[in-house]
């Protein structure tokens, strides 16, 4: 298969290379002194966008009827916010010798966060699973990420100085508020939104490269090169792709085991097995905002991981789901023509 071929047909997310650009950029041009100011303070607010444009985009009416789903949803949150968080816990066992003390923070911090939503519904219909039903799931983890993950970072983090009160109810304040506030306007603005969704798209990704830059500008003044030698992040990688190995075969006996239909598995395998990177940026810059860039690094990493792997199952599972073709009757005298 000739070169551009091969490369068009890799799974690499075209916004992981804008989120490295971004992160280039940052090491080059770092923002500093009054300018950082200006970042943070646009990024914060590009944040609070971002969740009040979720909270528009979310119908209550379906949420409501996708309960009835209530054994699947409730296995997701489960593997998303006990299993990820005890696999996280032992990977304390590899400090010092494979993960540094600050990148088995930012690792856990990972296994707290709640699934992604655009990616695990993408993946699922692709794959020809229950994308309805991967659509109440990742939701609802994305909804009960935002009060669970900070509580449980508060929980099970011990950085410099701990997570404070305050930085619980900065993540309330930036996130769920404007989620709220998107509902309530969502019967006036929902219209709107359909018919501008590409622009739309573009606020989001926008909003997290913001978030992204501000949070590695952070971190190059603070000098946070110094602190990642290559080994280590070819440890953290390992490390990484281990989890994610576990949590997909988790995930895919649990969906057996509990008697669940291919098409409800196949969901179940998606929405588990994800970690939300629009999600954890923006809570690793309120919860950690002196050390936000080494926090965010494994799940950016992770991140494509996730879409490489999962981009291969999801191409394999729809190809077993494909129909085979039925065979074409041959007439006798022309079977007796053939002998």
């Amino acid at each position: 298969m000739p070169l551009p071929q091969v490369v068009r047909r890799l799974p690499f997310d075209p916004y992981l290379a804008a989120l490295l650009g971004t992160v280039a950029l940052a090491a080059l041009l770092p923002a500093s002194g009054a300018a950082a100011t200006v970042v943070s303070d646009a990024a914060d607010g590009a944040v609070a966008l971002l969740f009040l444009l979720y909270g528009a985009r979310l119908s209550t009416r379906e949420a409501l009827d996708g309960l009835k789903q209530w054994r699947l949803h409730g296995t997701v949150l489960a593997v998303t916010f006990v299993l990820f968080p005890l696999l996280g816990l032992a990977s304390r066992a590899l400090v010092p010798g494979l993960l540094s003390p600050q990148l088995y923070q930012g690792l856990l911090f990972l296994t707290l966060l709640p699934s992604t939503v655009q990616s695990s519904i993408a993946f699922t219909s692709i794959a020809r699973g229950n994308a309805a039903a991967a659509v109440c799931s990742a939701t609802f983890s994305s909804l009960v990420g935002i009060v669970l993950t900070p509580l449980l970072a508060a929980a099970l983090l011990s950085t410099q100085g701990g997570i404070s009160a305050g930085s619980v109810l900065g993540i309330v304040e930036q996130l769920l508020l404007p989620f709220l506030v998107g509902q309530l306007l969502r019967r006036w603005i929902s219209g709107w939104m359909g018919r501008n969704r590409r622009v739309l798209g573009l606020v989001d990704r926008g909003s997290i490269l913001l978030v992204v830059y501000s949070a590695f500008s952070a971190g190059v003044v603070g000098g946070i090169w110094s602190k990642l030698p290559l080994p280590r992040l070819g440890a953290l990688l390992l490390v990484e792709a281990v989890l994610l190995a576990v949590a997909l075969g988790c995930t895919v006996l649990v969906g057996r085991r509990l008697g669940f239909d291919r098409g409800d598995r196949i969901a179940l395998v998606f929405c588990g097995s994800k970690k939300s990177l629009a999600a954890g940026l923006p809570m690793a810059s309120v919860l950690f905002p002196g050390s936000a860039a080494l926090m965010a690094l494994p799940l950016m990493l992770f991140h494509q991981l996730q879409l490489m792997v999962c981009a291969v199952l999801a191409r394999r599972w729809s190809a077993e789901a494909l129909p085979e073709p039925s065979p074409v009757p041959v007439a006798a005298g022309a079977r007796g023509t053939a002998a």
